[in-house]
């Protein structure tokens, strides 16, 4: 199985890595490794993390306020948001 991402969701992981990087040289790639880690984590075992609301999942990314919601489809992972944690809720549902 492999991880695709929607095109906005790339753009909001681009986003907010510009945005860290603007905090701290650095930070940005390391909200970048820790969302690949968290993608590797989703397609070694996609079931694994739970239900956010009808077939969208979340896994959540360590030590950044974010959480990755995919959906299982049958031959790939879709990453539907790259979401921030403490912002606007429910955003991401005219993706799926």
């Amino acid at each position: 199985m492999r991880a695709v991402f929607h095109s906005e969701a790339r753009l909001e992981l681009a986003e907010a890595a510009r945005w860290y990087n603007s905090q701290s040289q650095g930070l940005g790639s390391s909200l970048r490794r820790k969302v690949k880690a968290a993608v590797a984590r989703i397609v070694a075992n996609p079931e694994w993390f739970g239900v956010l609301e009808d077939d969208v999942r979340c896994c959540l990314v360590n030590r950044f306020p974010y959480g990755i919601l995919y959906e299982i489809r049958p031959d790939r992972v879709l990453i539907v948001a790259v979401m921030h944690l403490h912002r606007t809720p429910g955003y991401w549902k005219s993706r799926v």
